[in-house]
């Protein structure tokens, strides 16, 4: 009997632990800014209760597919992992990796006050760009120079907040 039970314990406890090292195929634990030398990186912060992020998520879906040479990348503001972020991600159609680890610290920032936030780094993993509120595929386009800038209309300045 009390062999039963420390193999039933045993198997238990392996089962658990064995689940806390998945990560889901489209979550990253941290960003590592090595992985994305020579490339783009666009990352932007969202929430579930968030409105604005959640209507801009088709165009970060729309930039990561559009354009192969650079990277869409999440951070779920509220800090949800696991099934939770999954149950999230799937929800509102997130295509892109959500990094589990916020990395505003990295650029020397502090966690955003204001969603959506998006940061844009160039090639050489420079942070040139902090925008706040809702994006579109053509801003996002125009603040990693994937286009050049309209030939009337607002200018890529006038679309996008330089980091402060």
């Amino acid at each position: 009997m009390i062999q039963t039970v420390i193999r039933l314990a045993t198997l238990t406890l392996t089962l658990l632990l064995a689940g806390c090292g998945q990560t889901d195929g489209n979550t990253l634990p941290r960003l590592d800014l090595d992985d994305y030398k020579g490339r783009w990186l666009v990352v932007n912060y969202w929430a579930r209760w968030c409105t604005p992020c959640i209507k801009e998520i088709p165009e970060l879906n729309a930039l990561d597919s559009t354009y192969p040479q650079l990277a869409v990348l999440g951070v779920n503001f509220d800090g949800a992992t696991g099934d939770a972020l999954q149950a999230q991600m799937d929800e509102f159609g997130i295509a892109f990796p959500v990094i589990l680890e916020d990395p505003a610290a990295l650029f020397g920032l502090n966690k955003p006050s204001v969603l959506p936030t998006t940061l844009i780094l160039n090639p050489d993993g420079k942070l040139v760009h902090k925008l706040t509120g809702p994006q579109t595929l053509e801003s996002l386009a125009l603040a990693t120079g994937q286009l050049a800038g309209p030939e009337s209309g607002p200018t890529a300045a006038e679309l996008i907040e330089e980091p402060r």
